[in-house]
Order: C-alpha cells, then structure tokens, then sequence
C-alpha cells in the first residue's frame, strides 16, 4: 500500500510541477488524444506531449467556439506558467529537510496560498472569457485528465509487477 501511496503522490508531484511524466502513461492514453509518440524518451518532447494531450482533452471537453478559442489558449498557457513557477519553489522547499521545520511548513503554506490566489484570480479571467458552465468544466476537466493518467500510470505499474 505505501508503495502505491508513494508513486500517487510522485505522480501529482511531477504533474502539478509541470515536468514530464507522459513517458510512462500508457498507450491507451496517448491513442486516445491521438498523439504519436517520439522514438525516443525526450524529456523535453514528452512534456510537449503530455501539455498537448491535456489541450486537446479540455478542448474536446468545452467544445470552445473559435472566437473563445482564440482569447482562452493564451490565457490558459499563462495560468499554467504561473502555477508550474509556484509548484516548482514549492517541490524545492520539500526536497530538502530544513532544520528549521517551522520555517518549512510556513513556506508550504505560504505556497499553497500562492496557487489559490492563481486559481482565484484566472477564474476571474477565464469568467470573462467562458460562460460559467465552461469554466467550470475546465477545472472539472483538468481533474479528470489528471486522474485518468494516474490510473494508467498506477495500472501500468500493477502489470509490471510493482
């Protein structure tokens, strides 16, 4: 169970930052959003990917006029800049135990209130480009792209044996 609790929370770890963890989502996933996979392992090519597939999957599912299109994809791209800067100092401040844990905790939390404030202020934004059923689809869809590679991933996991 700790085994499977460790590579959950790697997985949102590596997704929430931004990196790239589509190598090991199954094929399934990949047909899916219709992307043909690299020959090789690419890290930088398989975050391209991974970032393709979620457009792809949350355009799919708010079905965007061209007109919401145009104004919504750049504003998303910035959003997920700004949480993937916020999720990278937060993944610094866990990777090392600090002696002060205090001061550790603080800044977790201070980072946690970072993301929120994002959330909160580009749902404003989003709102004036979306009606309200579509951005609340967005979040719901992220949710379910982010779900759905976890379960490839914790099933592909399973096959081989972890």
């Amino acid at each position: 169970m700790s085994k499977l609790v460790r590579h959950i929370f790697i997985i949102l770890f590596i997704l929430t930052a931004g990196y790239e963890s589509f190598a090991q989502a199954s094929n399934s996933l990949v047909q899916r959003q219709k992307i043909t996979p690299a020959p090789t392992r690419d890290k930088k090519g398989v975050g391209k990917r991974l970032e393709a597939a979620r457009d792809r999957f949350i355009s799919k599912q708010l079905n965007l006029t061209d007109q919401e299109s145009t104004k919504f994809w750049p504003l998303y791209r910035q959003y997920q800049q700004e949480l993937t800067a916020v999720n990278i100092l937060k993944r610094l401040n866990n990777s090392s135990a600090s002696a002060n844990g205090t001061e550790q905790i603080d800044k977790e939390i201070y980072y946690e209130s970072q993301q929120v404030a994002i959330r909160k202020r580009y749902k404003d934004a989003f709102l004036k480009i979306l009606p309200p059923e579509k951005v609340s689809e967005l979040y719901k869809s992220e949710r379910e792209f982010r779900d759905e590679l976890i379960k490839q991933l914790s099933e592909r996991s399973e096959r081989a044996g972890n």
